[in-house]
């Protein structure tokens, strides 16, 4: 199921505000963060990134996210399937492909 209200990793908030956009995109987007819930590093989260890391050939931001979405049982909305397709456990829907 996936929530009414966004949950971001702090690592998609950084992710999202580093766009280069227009001034209208870029308050889009400062306002679904806002309308969101951002979770924060923590011991969990850490722990499933090490562990994704030592595991497979991934990415330490995407490692995070991944991370992130695991520790709290998460659906990881994206269109990047190819960063997250080898990660067991996790579970992701393209926005694209519905």
């Amino acid at each position: 199921m996936i929530d009414a209200v966004p949950n971001l990793s702090i690592i998609s908030q950084i992710e999202l505000l580093c766009w280069n956009t227009d001034s209208a995109t870029s308050q889009n987007t400062k306002d679904f963060i806002g309308d969101g819930v951002v979770i924060n590093l923590s011991l969990d989260v850490v722990d499933q990134c090490i562990s994704l890391r030592k595991g497979k050939k991934i990415k330490t931001p995407d490692a995070i996210i991944a991370a992130t979405a695991l520790a709290y049982y998460f659906i990881i909305i994206t269109a990047n399937e190819k960063d997250f397709v080898n990660i067991k456990g996790l579970k992701f829907v393209n926005p694209h492909k519905f």
